[in-house]
């Protein structure tokens, strides 16, 4: 990849992981405080284990990117993290840093290639999409436990029953 075309890329998915990240925080916020443990399943995770799956792995996403290089999967949760919104306050805490150090890369750090745990090499770049796919996909998940759960199921791209669409005045 070209360095004009990483910066390229960038400029076109940076606004998709702003939204992202603001809806990300609207569905982690929608987890009933004294639900969090419920599972759909024995072998699904907990919505609690799948709000610090979706948060720690945009971070690990966009460390990775900034730093050039991944080096650990999921991150040890800290011992001060019990609760969901422990979670989203350690979401808010690191995320909007990393963005802001994304923006800051230049475009031959973009265009960069950067193994991802032996399986494949991509433009740093790239694994923006990555990202947006990991989080969309697991965000889904927590977003079908909501309702069983006893929660409110936010407006994610459009209404939902709880939060019918509102177009723009």
């Amino acid at each position: 990849m070209k360095a004009e075309e990483a910066r390229f890329l960038l400029n076109y998915l940076l606004p998709a992981v702003e939204s992202e990240y603001k809806t990300t925080r609207r569905v982690l916020a929608a987890v009933p405080a004294d639900r969090q443990e419920y599972r759909p399943h024995p072998v699904s995770r907990s919505a609690f284990e799948l709000a610090w799956h979706i948060a720690s792995g945009d971070v690990v996403f966009l460390d990775g990117i900034t730093r050039g290089q991944f080096t650990a999967g999921e991150p040890a949760m800290p011992s001060y993290i019990n609760t969901v919104p422990d979670i989203l306050e350690w979401y808010d805490q690191n995320l909007p840093g990393l963005i802001g150090q994304l923006k800051a890369l230049t475009d031959e750090q973009l265009a960069r290639p950067i193994p991802f745990f032996g399986t494949i090499n991509e433009p740093a770049v790239a694994y923006l999409s990555f990202m947006l796919s990991h989080t969309r996909h697991h965000r889904g998940q927590l977003t079908a436990y909501l309702r069983p759960m006893g929660g409110k199921v936010p407006d994610i791209y459009g209404g939902s029953a709880d939060e019918p669409f509102q177009p723009p005045a």
